[in-house]
């Protein structure tokens, strides 16, 4: 036994989590029951291994724990449904087999890239899709993964549940995506390592303002990915935001000053609106607003959030900033519901809303503005916006 591990337990436990679904679902497929017998599995290791030491092969030990309870759980649902035969069948005889706790590990088979593409299936919601990725290839627990997202135990605990139902009853198997495919799966994956990666960065809810281990945990994975992907540009792209946001956020601490700077800097990389990357603007206007709560700060976030999920989600903030009476009567808030809504393609309350804004405007030059965005909407359409 190797008393002093190289590595925390708990950050070898996550690096061997993939390791070990991956040996299984190799070897017997049933992603779902897979899964759950390498979640026996880590918990065994984790209640057993700081008493007894970690096994010279923590590997063997898992992939054989884990293959132990698999097989357990399929010979019980065979006897209880009274179809032993048909669900035996359903596993080649010749692999219905314990390993040796010596295996050897994978080596250069690395099936975490395929394990990611499983989880980010087109069949589940987004919120499924970070919650099945966390747990399976990032090895947290349910319990973890509650606590990141602030749902009880149970709630994440059926929701990873129904996704793994869900993946199976799609047919998925345990391989890369056909060539017609893979690039728009791969949007997906980087796609939930980003929200992840947010999610720990600008947590949602909650008293912390940050969390450190979804973000390294997706920080590790999007290494991983690009390891696997070395020329992938977007792979890269998504590496580098977050290393420079990690490496920004260790080296000071936040001040509502640096994160306007970084809004600015964002903006100025864009040379048309069009190319911003809103999403990292809405993850900073919403960290400024944690830092430094101001009905403004909300109503750019409006802005924004219009940008990445369309204007009906900024015309909700507008509509809850309403209430506030530090905007009464402030122009810039009916400026922004009108530029809003006229992106929804609502012309007379856009109108309607500019011609409001004007009034309350005391700056001449944005009233002229607004006048004249005004003047254009009902210039297209004379008869019915007058």
């Amino acid at each position: 036994m190797n008393e002093k591990p190289a590595e925390s337990l708990e950050d070898l436990l996550r690096r061997l989590a993939p390791q070990v679904l991956g040996a299984l679902m190799r070897r017997y497929g049933r992603f779902d029951t897979a899964e759950d017998a390498v979640q026996e599995a880590l918990l065994a290791a984790a209640t057993q291994w700081p008493a007894e030491g970690v096994p010279d092969n923590p590997y063997g030990w898992l992939v054989t724990a884990a293959t132990r309870r698999f097989i357990d759980w399929v010979r019980s649902d065979a006897a209880r449904r009274r179809r032993e035969d048909a669900d035996v069948a359903a596993v080649p005889p010749s692999e219905f087999v314990v390993p040796g706790a010596d295996e050897a590990p994978a080596g250069d088979q690395d099936d975490s890239l395929k394990l990611l593409f499983l989880c980010c299936h087109p069949s589940l919601s987004t919120p499924s899709q970070i919650a099945l990725t966390s747990r399976a290839v990032g090895g947290l627990t349910t319990a973890e993964i509650a606590h990141a997202f602030f749902v009880p135990e149970s709630t994440m605990a059926q929701r990873i549940s129904r996704a793994k139902q869900s993946i199976r009853k799609a047919g998925a198997t345990f391989d890369l995506p056909p060539a017609g495919e893979r690039a728009e799966r791969l949007k997906a994956v980087l796609h939930v390592l980003y929200l992840m990666f947010n999610e720990g960065y600008t947590v949602t809810a909650g008293p912390d303002l940050q969390r450190d281990d979804l973000t390294a945990d997706a920080l590790r994975l999007t290494r991983l990915v690009h390891r696997l992907l070395p020329e992938d540009g977007e792979v890269a792209g998504l590496l580098a935001l977050m290393l420079l946001t990690e490496a920004r956020a260790r080296t000071r601490e936040l001040g509502p000053y640096q994160i306007q700077a970084a809004i600015a800097a964002v903006h100025d990389e864009a040379a048309r609106v069009e190319d911003t990357d809103w999403p990292q603007v809405l993850a900073l206007y919403g960290l400024l607003e944690r830092i430094a709560p101001n009905p403004m700060v909300t109503l750019s976030k409006a802005v924004a959030d219009a940008m990445v999920s369309g204007p009906g989600a900024g015309l909700a903030i507008v509509a809850e900033l309403e209430a506030d009476d530090r905007m009464a009567r402030h122009h810039r808030l009916d400026a922004v519901r009108a530029h809003l809504l006229e992106m929804a393609d609502r012309r007379q309350d856009a109108l309607t809303s500019y011609r409001t804004a004007s009034r309350y405007a005391t700056s001449v030059p944005e009233k002229r503005y607004l006048d004249t965005r005004a003047a254009k909407l009902a210039d297209a359409d004379p008869a019915g916006l007058r």
